[in-house]
This record gives C-alpha cells, structure tokens and sequence, in this order.
C-alpha cells in the first residue's frame, strides 16, 4: 500500500478566490455595506431597520385610540357626516405618514459604488507617504482640492470604498457606505438620509407634525364638548374622557419633537445646508458655496428631479471578483510581488519579482516544517503568536497554491511509479 499526502487545508477566503467558477449572483446578495435587502433587492434598508416597528407603532397607536374613543363623541356632536370625515382625515394622514416612512427607508439615499482598485494619482506630485501605506509604500494623498462655484473646497479620500468623495458626499460609519449629499443616519427610519431621499424625509416628519397637532386639537374639541354638554371643569372632563387627556399629553410632547425638527429642516433647506455641514462647518461664519438663495434652494429640494441610482441591486455579478476586491478594500496593494492564478483544469500560473521569491518561498518552507512535525496550521494560531508570525494574505494565497501544486505533483509521481511506494 501507498501513502498519499493529506492537503493542507485551505482558509474560506482563500477558497472563495480560488473557487473561480462558482454561480453568478445578484449584487445585493454580495454587498459589502451593512445593509438589508428585501423582495430581492428591490428594498434596500439601513441595518437597524427594525427600529421602523417602533416608530410605526408610535405612529399608528395614537390614530387608533383616537379613531375608537375619542372620534365617536365626535361623530354624534357633529352634523352631516362632518365627525366621519374627521376621523377619516386622521387615517388617512397615518396612511399618507407610514407611505412616507417607507419611501425613505426602503429607497437607495444615494450611495456611490464602490471601486474595486484605488483610483491612479494625477501626477507625481499627488502621491505621497502620509501614513496609510505599509512598508513605505506609496499610497493617493487624503485629500484633493476641487472649486465650486469659485470657493475651494476639499474633498477626502475613501479608504474603504477606495474613492474620492464627490462634493457632500460623506462615508456612513453605521451603514458602511459613501453617500451622496450626506445629511444624516436616521434611527427612527432605519436608514441614511442623503441625495435620493431627504425630499420624502423632510415630507415624513412634517406630516408627522401635522398629524400629531390634527389630534391633539381634536382632543381638545372633545374635551371642550364634554364641558359644555356636563358643565363641568376640565378635570372632570378628563375623567369621563382619558383617552383625550392622554392623547393631548402624548401628542404635545412629540409635536415639539418632530415639530422642532421640521422647523430645523426647513431652515436648512432654506440656506441648502445638510444636518452634517451644519454641525461640521458652520456656514454662518464661513461662505456657503452651495447656496442659490432662498427660492432657488426650496426648487432644488422639492421639484428637481431625483437623480436614478448609480447601484443596480439586481444585477448578476461574479462572488469571485467581489471577494477578491473586499480584500483590498483599504487600498493595501503589494507593489513588490505581483501574481495571478488560473486555476482552470488544474492548471497554475504565477508571476513574482525574482528578488523577493526566495523570501517568500522560506516562508513556504517553514509553513512545511511545521506541517510535518505536526504542528497546527499557522493561521489556526495567529492570536498566540501574533507578534511572531507576520504574513499577509498574499502569501496566506500563495501558500494554499503551493499546497495545493504539491498535492497535484505527488499524485504524479504515484501514477507514474505506482510500485515504488509499497
């Protein structure tokens, strides 16, 4: 009997690169931010999506009290219908403010796709070592200056979706993603407000307000009528009527929420700020360069066009190449050892620079050593020995090729000398 060489194994990221020809997917089944998608990508939500049951039910429940308990007074005191069509109006406002909600939330904000290599420098001048390379390795400058409208203004670099940022565009920490004309992350909404949906988020909190101040007077109507059919104070007017009492409590303190929140909004259309310029930049001392006036920012939020996404979520996309790319999402590339791998019908190529091969490949031959004496597979120990051991993933790749070749090479060598094993 013969003993064939057990392989060594592989790492999940290095089978991902290596298993080239698996089934195309759709992009959003890959994504790399921290979204959620639903009916096949057709929504797209923030991560923390479930916060919209809070606020649905913040939004729903104040309508349904009033619509079982308070509305009916209100139906029989009022002629000709007119209480129906009261409690048909507050329905129908939380419809119109749940439609909106999702409008915002389940809509792309604006995210810009990522790029899959750093973008090449403009001249020579434009790279520079400022601490973002490893081993003095080159890397783009973290900044770049771009006029608008005759103002300088500098745009960063993107380290993790590898780009540079258009105009107010800025990166979300919570979703993971470059948006266009970044206002802010949202929590009651469960999802970034930028350039695609701040006109239908401004919408959502100022119908909220709307609603919030349609029931609390109405509740106060209710009351009044209770004096006046009673005549009694307002005390015991409560006490025949909670739901109103509670309903006036509830709907007062949030109409200074999100009415103060509208009120804050309409202030930045007005002077076409975001919620991030504002607390960043503080415009009031320093030059807008985005501001048209008055009228022609009111124009721009509420009747230009909305721009179409630049993601299309559904399109089919190889999981290989966007594995790879997820790698390097940081812009660490080794300019010293370049390879490529064709793993087609077992058959490997790979191209590295002659002066470093022989370092690499002593590398190699220690992972072997170790294999040999029985010792666990390196990167099984990488916390325990993480101040000993230092190799990147390019070599993690190239180690499970070598592995890999050595497995094909003695196979060989058993067909072509069967006998000589037994």
């Amino acid at each position: 009997m013969f003993a064939s060489p057990l392989p060594h194994p592989i790492s999940d990221s290095n089978r991902k690169i290596i298993e080239t020809n698996g089934p195309p997917k759709r992009l959003y089944q890959v994504w790399k931010g921290s979204n959620r998608f639903f009916l096949g990508g057709r929504l797209i939500f923030g991560p923390d999506v479930r916060s919209l049951v809070l606020t649905i039910f913040l939004i729903v429940t104040p309508v349904i009290l009033f619509s079982v308990f308070v509305s009916q007074r209100l139906v029989d005191e009022f002629e000709h219908h007119l209480g129906h069509i009261i409690v048909a109006i507050a329905i129908f406002f939380a419809a119109y403010d749940i439609f909106l909600l999702f409008l915002t939330s389940g809509r792309d904000p604006g995210i810009i796709p990522r790029n899959a290599h750093p973008p090449e420098p403009e001249d020579d001048n434009s790279v520079s070592d400022w601490g973002g390379g490893q081993g003095g390795v080159s890397t783009l400058p973290p900044t770049k200056d771009i006029i608008v409208n005759n103002i300088v203004v500098k745009v960063k670099y993107c380290q993790t979706c590898m780009l540079y940022r258009p105009p107010r565009c800025s990166h979300c920490s919570i979703c993971n993603n470059c948006v266009e004309r970044f206002d802010h992350h949202c929590p009651w909404v469960g999802q970034c407000i930028g350039k695609r949906n701040y006109r239908f988020f401004f919408m959502f909190v100022s119908s909220t307000t709307l609603l919030c101040l349609y029931v609390f007077a109405f509740c106060w109507i209710n009351l009044t009528k209770i004096m006046e059919v009673y005549e009694c104070n307002l005390w015991k007017a409560v006490i025949k009527s909670p739901v109103s009492g509670v309903l006036i409590i509830y709907t007062f303190i949030a109409a200074w929420f999100v009415g103060g929140l509208t009120a804050f909004h309409l202030y930045l259309i007005c002077t076409n700020q975001t919620t991030y310029e504002n607390f960043r930049y503080r415009y009031d001392r320093n030059k807008n360069p985005y501001n048209r006036g008055c009228a022609r920012n009111v124009i721009q939020i509420f009747f230009s066009r909305i721009p179409k996404s630049k993601n299309d979520f559904r399109a089919k996309v190889k999981e290989d190449s966007a594995t790879f790319n997820s790698s390097h999402s940081l812009g660490h590339i080794m300019s010293s050892a370049k390879m490529s791998f064709d793993f087609d019908m077992g058959v490997k190529r790979q191209a590295v620079v002659a002066e470093e091969f022989e370092e690499i490949q002593s590398q190699l031959d220690s992972v072997s050593v170790l294999e040999r004496c029985g010792t666990e597979p390196l990167h099984s120990n990488w916390g325990s020995h993480k101040g000993s051991w230092e190799i990147t993933h390019d070599v993690d790749a190239l180690a499970a090729e070598y592995e890999i070749e050595h497995v094909f090479t003695e196979r060989e060598k058993i067909q072509r000398h069967p006998l000589d094993d037994i």
